[in-house]
């Protein structure tokens, strides 16, 4: 089957239509696309999904071909778009009518705009039309006046709940009976009970906080119920390296989830919610290396055990557990050894929260506020004191 559908993609697809979709491909049907806006979001149109996209100057310059192919089709339904407000609606569906002649059915996945569109089509070239009614569309229309006129031109009315089919029934006098509920899905495969263990690195996308050791020691440990959380996002361009990329790579894309940069409680959440830290910091092709990474202050300060290189200051300050920089292997091993003892984690993160309390206190900035004071105040001495007081010293 092919189907012509008429979707939003103001923001990529909704979740939920994306996964209906992916559904159908997955069956086997072909899909068409014909999106009544246009912009990436989290989920785009796959590669086999062929997509119609428009463009206003390319709508009107459709129309004159439109017309003279049928006058008084387009006429007549002209009369109805001005009567109803739907200009717009109708110049789609025109416009589309050469692509969507070649579909089995045309479906509209919410009864607004997207119905508007598919009920014009239908009025042109005769095609079944579809539609799915989710729930705003009952409650905040943008066309009332062309809902129960495109509802009832419907071979096939969908919606998602029980009350949505009530509603429709009371409201804009559908037969229930013509009305089939069918409920959103969700893939209960993939969403399932699962115990996780997961691994935290935050840090930016360059060569030297070493993702790539970290992925290849998820990639030699081959247990897909250990998970690397990994926030952060491109660093210096001179510097950025292509993380997710590199999960595609190695093989480890379904083990690792991407949160982009965090900051305030939603950063202290992952932080909360790992089992370990891990930053394998290594020295770059360029010979950059790094201070002491405040992301270990922060996992130490937290309370959790931390897997991180010997490199530069890290060793003088976490006590374990430290790999060679580079040692997928070591990392691996690490990462295993944590895995498998609770108790350990729980002893390691005790340990690194007192190093944090006296290494990293907030009476630091006090330290350094006195040293610019002192700095201050001596400059403050030298100007009171004038040339003429340091030239006699410089003398004497």
């Amino acid at each position: 089957m092919h189907i012509g559908v008429i979707a939003s993609m103001k923001r990529g697809l909704e979740l939920f239509v994306y996964r209906e979709l992916l559904a159908f491909s997955r069956e086997g049907h072909r899909i068409s696309l014909f999106p009544t806006k246009l912009a990436p979001g989290l989920y785009n149109a796959r590669p086999e999904w062929k997509l119609h996209a428009w463009h206003p100057l390319k709508v009107l310059l459709a129309q004159p071909a439109a017309f003279l192919g049928s006058p008084l089709r387009y006429l007549a339904l002209l009369r109805e778009a001005l009567a109803t407000r739907a200009l717009v609606d109708f110049l789609l569906a025109w416009f589309w009518a050469p692509q969507l002649a070649e579909v089995d059915v045309i479906y509209a996945t919410f009864g607004d705009h997207k119905l508007y569109v598919g009920y014009f089509a239908k009025q042109i070239l005769g095609k079944p039309l579809a539609v799915t009614i989710h729930a705003y569309e009952l409650y905040e229309n943008p066309n009332p006046r062309l809902f129960t006129r495109a509802l009832a031109a419907c071979d096939q009315i969908i919606t998602v709940t029980e009350y949505n089919r009530e509603l429709l029934a009371e409201e804009f006098g559908v037969d229930p009976r013509a009305v089939q509920v069918v409920r959103i899905h969700v893939d209960t495969e993939r969403y399932r009970p699962q115990e996780k263990f997961v691994v935290l690195i935050v840090a930016f996308f360059a060569e030297r906080k070493g993702h790539e050791t970290l992925f290849r020691a998820i990639q030699q440990l081959n247990r897909p119920e250990i998970e690397v959380w990994v926030v952060g996002d491109e660093g210096p361009e001179s510097e950025t390296v292509d993380v997710p990329g590199l999960a595609r790579e190695l093989g480890v894309e379904s083990q690792v989830a991407f949160f982009g940069r965090l900051g305030g409680t939603a950063l202290e959440a992952v932080y909360h919610a790992c089992d370990v830290f891990c930053l394998p910091s290594r020295t770059d092709s360029h010979g950059v290396a790094e201070g002491f990474p405040t992301v270990l202050a922060e996992a130490m300060a937290f309370g959790k055990p931390v897997i991180t290189t010997r490199h530069v200051e890290i060793p003088r300050v976490v006590p374990r557990i430290l790999v060679d920089e580079n040692d997928v292997d070591g990392l691996a091993q690490a990462i295993l050894t944590l895995y498998q003892d609770p108790a350990l984690r729980r002893e390691m993160g005790a340990e690194n929260r007192r190093i944090a309390e006296q290494l990293f206190s907030t009476r630091n900035p006090a330290k350094t506020a006195r040293l610019l004071q002192n700095l201050a105040a001596g400059a403050r001495r030298a100007s009171r004191e004038g040339p003429e007081t340091r030239r006699q010293g410089e003398v004497a």
